[in-house]
């Protein structure tokens, strides 16, 4: 853990804690949003933009 911290630190002017919770936590967030409005959706509306239920973990945990 020690060499990862100061790994971050080497490649960073400054590392802030706080962005990185902050950070984290807006990425749960919107996989959260994501894997709900995608779970909403019949079989039949999941098939007609191209997914099925087993896509909708993958999608939510992909980056933008």
């Amino acid at each position: 853990m020690a060499a990862v911290l100061s790994q971050m630190l080497a490649t960073t002017k400054s590392y802030n804690p706080f962005a990185h919770l902050a950070s984290a936590f807006s990425d749960w967030s919107r996989a959260r949003v994501t894997r709900n409005t995608l779970s909403r959706l019949s079989d039949r509306e999941l098939n007609d933009i191209g997914l099925c239920r087993g896509d909708i973990e993958r999608i939510a945990q992909r980056k933008s």
